[in-house]
């Protein structure tokens, strides 16, 4: 009897690697496509406006209704909501299920309308004083219109994002992970079609039509699942008053991340025309590999962590979480190395129109800072998701708190916009770029996103000091076994990698157009992953093979998570 029990849970294991595998692979494939299609986005906003004014002021404007939406609808709903809403379903109770969504849609929808109407009235004030005092009266005008604008989205998004958590607790993924391709898709509508008559406006109302794709496109799997709507806002629920109690730190938590941007914002509206810009254009694309790796990573694996939370099955957590962090350790640390190393070339294919030389190494001061973070902001994903899935929400909104205070004395310390000629980093960087402009910098924007990474790196350790106490452990030998030979190998592929910018330069091929630029970032890319996987197959790392077969096809995909 023993022995039948143990088989039935190694096939219900293996079903479960099975299921958790293809979920990933779906979520990456389409987070993948969103990503492409706002590379597309990029290389044409950075043509028209690069590091200018009116970028500075679109990224300025997008702060406040980006934090309406975190706070209110974004993943702080989806952690309190999955669990609740999921457990009535799991109990046949379908028709108590879609009242509470009803109710969770209907009051989100109007508290997210209150405060969007009270920002829309303030917005001349919040952006003058906190989010961006350092523009001019013209920069700051653009910025209270787009605000504006972009208000709308989210209101859209306050009901959208619920819908995705309605469908993940159905254990579908495929609509919630095209919402995202279709946003981008809105917004490159914007892009292409809207500059020209609309200017930046443009790419704000592009974003409102994504919105609207968003939640359009999820419509379909709701009457798949025969949702139901009641007009009402169910303040009596006693459920929707749980959620709401499980989701306050989170928002905690959500606002001090949000908080952070802004106060990055503030201070780099400070140093200059374009410091802004770069600043988001350096997390924009950091956060491709990393949404691709950690995102998609942490959205599949929380359901799993939260059941087994549920089960008492500390030891199935364990396990869970190591794979996850080990397959983000293996993915993300090369990714971190490749965008240091190839970042510059790779950044100078934007180079034409408004974004020129200069910008480009702008750009490039803020990305390698926050290519160090990456690979925390990836692992972030699946630890505080751990937290989560045992129901406390209050430890990792303390880890923030610790972090944000980092990021914070830090931005000020390293940006030098207190004491310039006392910072070494903004000597060095402005020496190397001049000034973007007609507004010379007056400190390091690249300080900013350093500042940022080492905020996150205190959040995960601390987080994962933590956890290691409360689970008994966390695997934590194959997971130091596992990061240590991804270090090793990857700075055999940054090696390389320097050596072949060198022969390219020496040759004399850099520098000299589009074509030569496309090819070196080719030849450096592809010789820098031979070399990661030979130097990880000489070190036995045996997770290489498992991932090599998944992309081959060769291997059953159960395998990856084991």
């Amino acid at each position: 009897m023993e022995q039948e029990r143990s088989t039935a849970q190694a096939a219900e294991d293996a079903t479960r690697r099975r299921r958790l595998a293809r979920s990933t692979l779906v979520v990456m494939l389409a987070f993948g496509t969103a990503k492409a299609i706002s590379l597309v986005q990029t290389v044409i906003i950075a043509q028209v406006f690069g590091v200018g004014q009116e970028w500075d002021a679109f990224v300025a404007a997008n702060g406040i209704p980006e934090l309406i939406f975190t706070l209110i609808a974004g993943g702080a709903l989806a952690h309190a909501f999955i669990p609740v809403f999921s457990g009535f379903l799991a109990r046949g109770d379908r028709s108590r299920a879609w009242r509470l969504a009803s109710h969770v849609v209907n009051s989100v929808f109007t508290l997210t309308l209150l405060i969007s109407a009270i920002v829309f009235v303030a917005a001349p004030w919040l952006v003058a004083v906190l989010v961006a005092p350092g523009f001019d009266a013209a920069g700051q005008a653009q910025t209270v219109e787009l605000m504006r604008i972009l208000l709308l989205s989210t209101l859209i998004f306050s009901v959208s994002g619920i819908c995705m958590g309605v469908l993940q607790s159905h254990n579908h993924f495929l609509l919630p992970a095209l919402a995202p391709i279709m946003f981008d898709l809105g917004i490159l509508f914007g892009v292409v079609f809207l500059i020209r008559p609309l200017g930046v406006n443009g790419i704000a109302v592009g974003a409102v039509l994504g919105a609207s794709l968003h939640l359009g496109v999820q419509t379909p799997g709701l009457v798949h699942f025969r949702a139901r709507w009641w007009p009402e806002l169910g303040l009596n629920d006693p459920q929707l008053w749980r959620i709401v109690r499980l989701m306050l730190p989170r928002i905690a938590g959500l606002g001090v991340f949000s908080l952070n941007f802004l106060v990055m914002n503030n201070i780099a509206s400070r140093l200059g025309t374009g410091a802004v810009s770069a600043l988001s254009w350096g997390w924009r694309l950091m956060q491709i590999p990393q949404t691709l790796i950690g995102t998609a990573m942490g959205v599949v694996i929380f359901p799993t962590l939260a059941a087994l939370s549920e089960l008492g099955d500390e030891g199935g957590k364990r396990d869970a979480m190591s794979g996850a962090l080990r397959f983000i350790m293996i993915a993300s640390i090369p990714a971190a190395v490749g965008l240091i190393f190839v970042g510059r070339p790779l950044i100078s294919l934007l180079e034409r129109g408004a974004f020129d030389a200069s910008a480009s190494a702008l750009v490039y001061s803020t990305l390698q800072f926050f290519a160090l973070g990456m690979v925390f902001h990836s692992a972030l994903e699946v630890v505080a998701r751990s937290f989560y899935a045992d129901k406390d929400t209050m430890t990792p909104l303390w880890a923030a708190l610790g972090g944000a205070l980092i990021n914070l004395v830090l931005s000020f310390a390293l940006s030098g916009v207190w004491h310039v000629e006392a910072n070494p980093l903004y000597n060095l960087t402005a020496a190397q770029l001049g000034g973007i402009g007609a507004q010379p910098l007056t400190g390091s924007v690249g300080g900013l996103a350093l500042a940022n990474s080492l905020g996150v790196m205190f959040e995960v350790t601390s987080l994962m000091f933590i956890l290691r106490r409360r689970w008994h452990g966390i695997n934590e030998s194959a997971l130091a076994r596992t990061t240590l030979k991804t270090l090793a190998a990857s700075l055999a592929m940054a090696a390389a990698i320097v050596a072949l910018n060198a022969l390219w330069v020496s040759a004399g091929l850099a520098g000299r157009g589009l074509g030569f630029s496309v090819a070196q970032i080719a030849v450096e890319t592809g010789v820098g992953i031979i070399v990661f996987v030979a130097a990880a197959a000489a070190l036995r790392m045996e997770e290489l093979p498992i991932l090599i077969g998944m992309v081959l096809r060769r291997h059953k995909p159960q395998e990856a998570l084991a």
